[in-house]
């Protein structure tokens, strides 16, 4: 079943979620951005109409997809669901309750895809897992399928588990970019290209696909070289960074011998 979809949000996920929904066949009837050139961007890839105030968000969508920074997902809700109380809302965030929606809409739900998005990258979204929630029976039925259609990977997770899941993404991808831009500039304080680095990288996340990461670890922080650890903080002119790297190679050390659940 294809539906008619409102996308509210013009960022990184929504605008990639929104080309997944629409090539698999849902109609995209607007795109809402509080900036006007944000939702005008989107909305010509989309071939939709472009709105930038909310008295001009159409009434007539089966569902609206909330696709915003997280403290502004209560506003929207707030101004937009009186009016539309036999439509489905649904935010796409990893941390936010879907009892956000409570005292707001009538139907609603959660739809949040597992994944770091850029606006200028496509990515396979048959590939990424997405985790579902909906207030009722019937509206989880649409939010199910609305995922399946573009996703292979579709879960029920309700807010408390997701807000984990979320977390731990964080974890896996966002502070794992940023150990990345810090290799990167030490290599830069050299002149050296980050690039030389991305067969490591590469290799590094082959091996979690068949071990477990804390199996995969190596490296003198496991082992707790001391002396290898000395020469490299002394080598680290920044202290935050001095600070991480003594943060983390206790956490790995710990971890390495220690049983943890």
């Amino acid at each position: 079943m294809n539906y008619q979809l409102v996308i509210l949000g013009s960022g990184n996920l929504a605008t990639q979620l929104s080309l997944a929904l629409q090539d698999s066949g849902h109609n995209i009837m607007q795109v809402y951005s509080p900036t006007p050139e944000h939702a005008t961007t989107l909305a010509n890839k989309l071939g939709c109409q472009a709105v930038s105030t909310l008295s001009d968000v159409r009434t007539d969508a089966d569902a609206y997809i909330i696709s915003v920074k997280d403290d502004a997902i209560k506003g929207l809700a707030e101004t937009l669901c009186p009016d539309r109380t036999k439509a489905v809302f649904m935010h796409t965030a990893g941390s936010v309750p879907m009892e956000i929606f409570d005292t707001q809409a009538v139907h609603y739900g959660v739809l949040y895809p597992m994944q770091t998005f850029s606006k200028t990258r496509k990515v396979d979204f048959k590939e990424i897992p997405c985790f579902v929630e909906a207030s009722d029976a019937e509206t989880l039925t649409m939010v199910k399928t609305l995922a399946e259609s573009i996703s292979d990977h579709v879960q029920e997770v309700d807010s408390s588990r997701r807000a984990k899941l979320h977390l731990a993404a964080v974890f896996a991808a966002n502070l794992t970019n940023h150990c990345y831009r810090l290799a990167e500039r030490i290599l830069q304080e050299e002149e050296i290209d980050f690039r030389l680095f991305l067969p490591l990288i590469k290799e590094v996340a082959k091996k979690v696909t068949v071990m477990s990461p804390k199996d995969a670890q190596t490296g003198p922080m496991v082992r707790y070289d001391v002396s290898v650890m000395d020469k490299q903080l002394s080598l680290i002119h920044d202290e935050r960074t001095r600070q991480i790297y003594r943060l983390m190679a206790d956490s790995i050390h710990d971890d390495a011998t220690q049983h943890h659940l």
